[in-house]
């Protein structure tokens, strides 16, 4: 069992960073191997809707979204955490998603996903709910903690005096822990649930 962490924080030893690790911590106590990989500070463009990932299986342009996805193949969940900008995420964090969720073509059904929202005071509601929306499109049941997933710092390194923040953290491994080990037996006994044919809409 493994979980894939990604930090959308530019800064190195970021708050960011703290609440992720937080619950890697967590993970690995309950036996769920992890990796983080660091993209807010890399040069991730955004999707420019080429549509080549259908042909090529994976994104034309080759940088840490490819490799995102040949670990995210691998692994049961998702965390990912970002800092808080206007209340919305990091631009890098968002491009980075955009493009990891369309041109990663398995099927993501049933692997859970978590967001983590960090911020000076505000904004944290707003950008928990953005990116949360990636996990809901595809079939990712989202985990859930004792609180909306939000830790508080502005100075790097203040996170850790947010002890409710960190709690949060915590119940939030455990929580993904359990549901990812819950779905695995599931999967064993039961199956995954059966899919119709998928139906596509447009409004003019």
């Amino acid at each position: 069992m493994k979980v894939l962490l990604i930090n959308g924080s530019p800064r190195d030893n970021s708050n960011t960073g703290i609440a992720l690790s937080e619950i890697e911590k967590t993970l690995q106590i309950n036996g769920i191997e992890t990796v983080t990989m660091q993209i807010g500070n890399k040069p991730i463009r955004g999707c420019i809707a080429c549509n080549k990932c259908g042909q090529l299986g994976k994104c034309v342009f080759e940088d840490d979204v490819n490799k995102a996805a040949e670990i995210f193949k691998e692994c049961d969940g998702l965390v990912v955490g970002s800092p808080v900008y206007y209340a919305s995420a990091n631009a890098t964090l968002i491009a980075f998603l955009d493009r990891l969720f369309t041109s990663c073509k398995i099927d993501k059904t049933m692997k859970v996903g978590a967001s983590v929202a960090v911020a000076r005071r505000g904004g944290t509601s707003s950008t928990f709910d953005e990116l949360n929306k990636y996990f809901t499109i595809t079939g990712m049941p989202v985990v859930s903690s004792q609180y909306w997933n939000s830790v508080h710092g502005r100075e790097r390194g203040e996170a850790v005096k947010d002890f409710e923040g960190l709690q949060t953290m915590r119940t939030l491994g455990n929580n993904m822990a359990f549901l990812i080990k819950s779905i695995n037996l599931g999967k064993e006994s039961i199956g995954l649930p059966k899919k119709e044919e998928k139906i596509l809409t447009n409004f003019i």
